[in-house]
């Protein structure tokens, strides 16, 4: 301290003053702010007074009877509040030490708060250490408040009558500021914890799997909005549940999860949904070496198989516009198979072996709202009777000896959503088709080794190249079920009622298997085209597709026995008994190519598909003497 006995922030603090001009005989602050922008200030500043509030409630209250009050500023110096003896209140308003006025020393010139913010310390101002006269009755402690980063928010005031000035005023208002940032530093560290808390839960909430979280006595603890939303509970009864009453198998999936986490395992779970079967991971929470409970990831099964169904292609390809035919019969089939595309009705497709019916369930599928969804397509008749109510329906856990561990789900649950295909519908086990029926019905089934039904929305597309009707008749086919499937019937023409798309089918299947087995495309001579579509493919489609593949590997075309081609002239098959054994055929066929190519041996073994020599010995075994 100076010799004088002034303070040295006293003195800085004057020096500032007489460089600021302040006039001593200045009563009231230069600069207030009024109205709206006090109000905004105020607001700006809501944090500091809501949090010193109690703080200086209870500092008035300490010094009450003692004249004294107190005033709470932001870093600028402007009063926030006043609030203390309401005599010595109502004395400091002829002042206007009223919220809005500025207290620094600029404005006022030396004083506890506009001091105590220039010099970053707490302050005691008293009589003649104020720099104008006006304050000279007034004795005034002021610190500076500040924020957990050490910047100043603001200041706080205790002042009353000069009379009344103690080395201990400063302590309280010290003490009161240390709380008060205190207060506020732990004030945001609560507000960073609420809105990193709340962060969380809402990333918790958004994932779309439902997730809940189970401590290590199996209680459920905590779940997201999605969880509750699959497992239709809401989350005050959902998080009072032990796991042991939601997940039906909890201790044999806990036993899987003993040595691993688990992932994607499809299990049965009490829910309030007409969910069944979700699929779920499971991940451990570690603590110092123990397990102290778990996280479980649930994801809709359906969702799941649907992403397999695309992974494992399980997707219808083909589209009307793949289907080769400009016939009449073709583009009137089309025309109303497009029309029934949309519609939920089963269809029933009928047509000999290899006239494109699944390609036709593809296309309908494909042409459909359901085009996005699965297209699952099962040969009836190539499952063997005793699997194929689990190959349709699924089954649960220990339905059967060799079942898989917890189940498998069936087709018509994988095509949910989508269309399924029931090729060779006419193959169908004759005790299967109730539980076919009834699943047409009503639109539900039942896991093998199962109870409950799970709704499933599917729609049919069956095909045979059998008479269901005549099956019906000879008892090998339901007539309820038949009547069931035939609500939309479609007739694919045979090959030989649409011979004009023959020669589209050649140009076709040429550029596209040409190109897959990269091979040239051969020639083909009109007459070479006549014969192909005069011949009388009773294989269809399939047939030709298939011979024009020979055809493109061999690089000509293969005059097979079914008839003749050369030479201009052209030979049907001979018509056989019916009673008529294979060597007897065989002769026949060797004479009538024979008589056809007037007893020429190398046209007739050409066309026979065999070599000279060969044609000699079957000449010698059927004792067919050559005409001459």
């Amino acid at each position: 301290m100076p010799q004088d006995g002034i303070k040295p922030y006293i003195a800085t603090s004057h020096k500032r003053c007489r460089h600021y001009q302040i006039d001593e005989d200045r009563v009231i602050s230069k600069q207030f702010v009024r109205g709206h922008a006090l109000n905004q200030l105020l607001i700006d500043n809501s944090e500091l007074i809501m949090t010193a509030r109690p703080f200086i409630e209870q500092l008035v209250d300490f010094v009450r009877g003692s004249e004294f009050f107190a005033m709470l500023t932001d870093a600028e110096g402007c009063i926030l509040s006043v609030s203390g003896d309401e005599e010595i209140v109502k004395k400091s308003r002829s002042y206007e030490m009223i919220p809005g006025a500025y207290m620094s020393e600029m404005c006022i010139g030396t004083n506890a708060m506009g001091t105590a913010i220039a010099e970053d310390m707490p302050v005691q101002i008293s009589g003649k250490e104020h720099f104008i006269k006006a304050y000279h009755t007034w004795t005034c402690s002021g610190a500076p408040i500040h924020d957990e980063n050490g910047e100043i928010i603001g200041a706080l005031d205790l002042t009353g009558n000069l009379d009344a000035v103690h080395c201990h005023t400063l302590g309280m208002v010290v003490a009161a500021v240390k709380a008060i940032e205190s207060s506020i530093i732990l004030n945001r560290k609560n507000q960073l914890l609420k809105n990193s808390h709340a962060l969380v839960r809402s990333l918790f909430d958004s994932i779309r799997e439902g997730i809940i979280y189970i401590d290590k006595g199996g209680n459920i603890v905590s779940s997201n909005d999605q969880a509750c939303k699959l497992l239709g509970y809401n989350k005050n009864n959902l998080e009072s549940m032990r796991v042991q009453n939601l997940i039906e198998d909890w201790d044999s999936l806990c036993s899987m999860s003993i040595r691993s986490d688990i992932f994607n395992e499809e299990v049965r779970i009490h829910s309030n949904t007409n969910r069944l079967y979700f699929n779920v991971s499971l991940y451990r929470i570690h603590d110092q070496g123990s397990v102290q409970g778990c996280i479980l990831m649930l994801g809709d099964a359906k969702k799941v198989r649907k992403l397999a169904n695309k992974i494992l292609g399980r997707k219808a390809i083909y589209t009307f516009d793949q289907i080769i035919g400009a016939s009449r019969v073709m583009q009137e089939t089309i025309q109303f198979a497009k029309k029934v595309a949309d519609s939920k009705s089963t269809v029933l497709i009928t047509g000999e072996s290899g006239c494109g019916k699944e390609l036709f369930s593809q296309a309908i599928h494909n042409y459909s709202p359901r085009r996005d969804e699965p297209f699952v397509a099962i040969n009836s008749g190539a499952i063997p009777r005793t699997l194929i109510e689990s190959e349709l329906f699924g089954y649960d856990d220990g339905a059967f000896t060799g079942a898989k561990r917890g189940g498998q789900v069936g087709k018509f649950e994988i095509a949910d959503g989508g269309t399924i295909f029931l090729d060779e519908i006419g193959e169908m086990p004759l005790e299967m088709q109730p539980k076919l029926l009834r699943v047409i019905e009503e639109g539900t089934i039942v896991r093998v080794g199962g109870t409950d039904e799970v709704s499933v929305d599917v729609r049919i597309i069956a095909a045979t190249n059998k008479d269901l009707k005549a099956e019906v008749e000879k008892g090998n086919f339901r007539q309820d079920l038949y009547y069931r499937l035939n609500v939309i019937p479609i007739k694919l023409a045979p090959l030989s009622e649409r011979r004009e798309d023959i020669p589209l089918l050649v140009d076709h299947f040429m550029h596209i298997i040409s190109k897959r087995i990269n091979k040239k495309p051969i020639q083909i001579s009109d007459a070479d085209m006549q014969w192909l579509v005069n011949r009388p493919w009773q294989g269809n489609v399939r047939e030709l597709e298939n011979y024009i593949e020979l055809a493109i590997n061999k690089e000509k075309l293969e005059f097979d026995n079914g008839s003749a081609h050369g030479q201009g002239c052209e030979v049907v098959l001979p018509e056989v008994d019916g009673s008529s054994s294979l060597e007897e055929v065989e002769k026949k066929h060797i004479q009538h190519i024979l008589h056809s190519v007037s007893n020429n041996i190398t046209t007739a073994a050409r066309i026979l598909g065999i070599g000279r020599n060969t044609l000699y010995r079957k000449l010698e075994k059927h004792n067919i003497v050559l005409e001459k």
